[in-house]
């Protein structure tokens, strides 16, 4: 550990604001001497025990329960003392300046964000992916997203990785074997079925790619835009999707002048909607950065909802408006098929729609069940029956290096002559691609970049 992982830290492990009970949480070493100080007796380990909480001249600051977990039974591995007091902002800043008074001898601190955990993974009580999985627990958006990150916690997520580290250890073990005993002259690749090992070991990290894609989507959710010229019931969409009256809707072009956001789910999935100022020429100079705003939001969306208003479908400026936009669209949106031609007002339109696209109605619900589904499959969800963990663009990117250096190392055994030198290396690298979600291969600057996401006192 480098020097400041030794101090002793504090902090209030409770959100911000009044609540019925509030802890303030110290980790190090040795807490004995903060534990006298401030409880002013001695506590059994893991047992709970009310009294009070006593500032430098013995007067209650409060009464409380106070715990103490002996290393390296604990969250961190270390000596951590719990207080839960009553929870008043006060109350608990007073409490948190004692113990910071009382702790100068050891040279307890204040934690920085996310440093408890991060003792934790540095201790060995949790691997960096369960560690990353206690914040997604904590920001979860869904219900899916929590269960989801749970079971990430409960280790689902790092046991598949070490079943696949383990797998590659013994294929490189044989592979490296046989490159230092040359002279056995062994055919390697028929006798160990090395080519039928690493078959398998690709398939499962396609499976568990499959999933972390799944976790990450659950995790990240999708940015969605809603675009199109005034008017054609962008606003009336967004309060659809979200079941509330979030945006102003007024029969008034250029109502909307900026961006109006809300989040909603969708089988679990958060789902960033963007409702945006309709696109047109204008010389109002407000609704003109509104439009701005509208184009860089577009370039930035994962999927993006291009209205038609359908009641004006044979209007030809409205055509020639909808094919100034379409030019306009960013080629990896237009290109990629990640743009969605909504038809709108199909409940007051005269005729059929005469172009291709999802007909729905903003106002009465009609076709948004099928416009729901269309965006999960945009996103790429799909249900897993194995149960989904949650996951990180991280770890996605991992998984997808440590498959790019198996098909490498794949290339290596089906040619006619193989390199088992270079099918060894690309075995290693695969195993340090894996070995970077888990933690084992992880530079400390990542880890900094890490920890700093997460909330104070945990």
């Amino acid at each position: 550990m480098l020097p400041r992982r030794q101090d002793a830290i504090v902090a209030i492990a409770t959100a911000p604001g009044r609540g019925a009970v509030g802890i303030v949480r110290a980790s190090g070493r040795d807490l004995s001497s903060l534990i006298q100080a401030v409880c002013a007796r001695s506590l059994t380990a893991r047992h709970a025990s009310f009294g009070p909480f006593v500032d430098a001249q013995g007067e209650a600051i409060d009464q409380g329960i106070a715990i103490h977990f002996r290393a390296p039974h604990s969250y961190t591995g270390e000596d951590v003392l719990e207080l839960q007091a009553h929870g008043g902002p006060v109350v608990l800043q007073l409490l948190l300046a004692r113990c910071l008074e009382a702790g100068r001898d050891i040279g307890l601190r204040l934690a920085e964000p996310g440093e408890f955990t991060e003792r934790a993974y540095l201790n060995d009580k949790l691997d960096l992916a369960q560690a990353e999985a206690v914040s997604d627990l904590i920001e979860a958006s869904t219900e899916a997203a929590a269960r989801s990150a749970s079971r990430s916690l409960a280790g689902d997520f790092s046991g598949e990785i070490h079943r696949l580290r383990d797998q590659l250890v013994d294929l490189r073990m044989l592979v490296e074997a046989t490159l230092d005993f040359p002279e056995e002259e062994i055919d390697f690749l028929e006798k160990a079925d090395a080519r039928g090992q690493l078959a398998r070991i690709v398939a499962q990290v396609d499976a568990v790619l499959d999933r972390a894609r799944q976790g990450a989507l659950l995790r990240e959710g999708i940015k969605v835009v809603i675009a199109g010229q005034p008017n054609v019931g962008k606003s009336s969409l967004l309060n659809a999707l979200a079941g509330a009256e979030l945006a102003i809707v007024t029969p008034i072009p250029g109502t909307t002048r900026d961006k109006v956001s809300e989040t909603i789910q969708i089988e679990g999935v958060p789902v960033h909607v963007i409702d945006t100022a309709g696109l047109r020429d204008t010389h109002d100079e407000v609704e003109r950065i509104g439009i701005a705003r509208t184009w860089a939001e577009i370039e930035g969306a994962d999927a993006l909802l291009l209205l038609h208003d359908l009641t004006r479908q044979d209007d030809p400026a409205h055509a020639a408006g909808d094919a100034l936009i379409a030019a306009r669209l960013p080629p990896a949106l237009a290109h990629g098929g990640r743009v969605v031609h909504v038809l709108n007002k199909v409940d007051a339109a005269a005729a059929p729609p005469n172009e291709p696209g999802l007909a729905v109605s903003a106002r009465t619900g009609a076709g948004l069940d099928r416009l729901r589904r269309r965006l999960l499959e945009l996103a790429g969800w799909h249900a897993s029956p194995e149960g989904v963990f949650i996951a990180r663009t991280r770890h996605v990117e991992a998984l997808r290096r440590t498959r790019e250096h198996l098909a490498r190392s794949r290339e290596q055994a089906e040619s006619v002559d193989p390199a088992l030198d270079l099918f060894a290396e690309e075995l290693r690298l695969a195993q340090v691609a894996l070995g970077e979600i888990t933690g084992e291969f992880t530079p400390d600057d990542l880890l900094g970049e890490i920890f700093s996401r997460f909330c104070i006192g945990k």
